[in-house]
């Protein structure tokens, strides 16, 4: 029984080390929306 919290222990940390390594090798994908936005001419100065 003495080994019960020790193995949940390490368990735990080799899950988020897990976790961490998945998420730091993760290649995310960028957005590809487009996005167009009209700016009037009365913001630019002449």
């Amino acid at each position: 029984m003495r080994k019960m919290p020790l193995f949940l222990l390490v368990l735990v940390v080799l899950l988020i080390g897990g976790g961490a390594g998945w998420l730091a090798t993760w290649d995310i994908p960028a957005p590809v929306t487009t996005v167009e936005k009209v700016i009037p001419d009365e913001r630019f100065p002449r």
